[in-house]
């Protein structure tokens, strides 16, 4: 049997520590997102909205820069809100302060650490495998229930198990 692989973008995987204070112009944020993410109660999942977005040590541009994000999509949980700042965990562990303007109430995954994981064609362990994912990457998702959620990786879709990624409850359902 032959199966594809998917695999992480190169560029998208780096952070960077740095102490930067960022440039907002040019970049494209959706204010309807923006004011979905507001209304939301944490703790609760979202996504980084831009390609660079920077978390700090408080909620506000005067603290100093901790991590620059450079992947779009990235899976995080929102933990504490604080006016327009919200305190985010990433899949490392790693937490920060981020505007709210920089997140996406898209839902989005990323693959856990370890072999690749199958991508099925129905959510049973038993149906076809479409694909694999490697560790890293990172596909929105839509629909889970019972322990599994659609998935779309680039221009591929399947269903993955919840215990695969990071980005879903264990029990949560997506509708």
């Amino acid at each position: 049997m032959r199966h594809f692989f998917v695999t992480p973008a190169k560029a998208g995987v780096q952070r960077k520590r740095k102490n930067w204070v960022p440039a907002f112009a040019g970049m494209t944020v959706l204010l309807s997102t923006a004011a979905a993410a507001q209304e939301k109660q944490p703790p609760y999942w979202a996504s980084i909205a831009s390609g660079q977005a920077m978390t700090r040590t408080g909620p506000g541009k005067n603290y100093p820069g901790v991590w620059l994000y450079q992947r779009r999509d990235l899976p995080i949980r929102v933990v504490r809100k604080y006016e327009n700042w919200r305190l985010i965990e990433d899949p490392d562990g790693a937490k920060g302060w981020m505007l709210v303007s920089l997140l996406s109430d898209r839902r989005t995954a990323i693959v856990k650490p370890g072999d690749p994981r199958p991508v099925r064609v129905k959510p049973d362990d038993g149906a076809k495998v479409h694909y694999l994912a490697e560790h890293g990457v990172v596909g929105r998702i839509d629909k889970c229930s019972s322990g599994w959620c659609r998935i779309e990786i680039g221009k591929r879709e399947g269903y993955i198990r919840t215990s695969d990624i990071w980005g879903v409850g264990a029990n949560e359902v997506l509708d």
